[in-house]
């Protein structure tokens, strides 16, 4: 028997028109992870300016509906903030914007945070610059207790 999986009314618009969804030509910094549990990759294209203002964000994700919702929300949330803020962007804040999640695919916003963080040091790398507060991305998104703790 399978379970039915409740979404909000804006994971499912961002589900059915997911925004800023494609890749971006010389992107400033690109960062891939997944989950090997579920089977979701996440990649997240950022042009960030010479201000350390991320101009664009565009994403492929291959993966369920929550996972593409989330992918889409948190390029929505990364668009026009400096480096340092986009840094901030948390899995609790891409569920806030999307008025929840399911306790289920809590890992999806888990996602977002990580392409984020992994798309932002690929541009430190590539510029050796040191972004105060970044660590070293996550390629596995592992779905464990640890991980649901906000």
């Amino acid at each position: 028997m399978s379970q039915v999986t409740e979404y909000s009314e804006k994971v499912m618009d961002h589900f059915m028109n997911p925004r800023n969804v494609g890749e971006i030509e010389g992107a400033a910094g690109i960062g891939t992870v997944g989950n090997a549990k579920c089977g979701d990759i996440m990649r997240m294209y950022l042009d960030i300016d010479d201000d350390m203002v991320v101009r664009e964000a565009r994403f492929k994700t291959f993966g369920c509906g929550a996972a593409i919702a989330t992918s889409s929300m948190a390029t929505e949330l990364v668009k026009g903030k400096t480096v340092a803020d986009a840094l901030k962007v948390t899995n609790k804040a891409v569920m806030e914007a999307l008025d929840g999640l399911p306790p289920v695919k809590v890992h999806c916003s888990l996602l977002a945070e990580e392409a984020i963080h992994a798309a932002l040091w690929d541009y430190a790398t590539k510029n050796n610059i040191e972004i105060e507060g970044l660590q070293p991305p996550v390629n596995d998104i592992d779905e464990t207790e640890e991980f649901y703790k906000m």
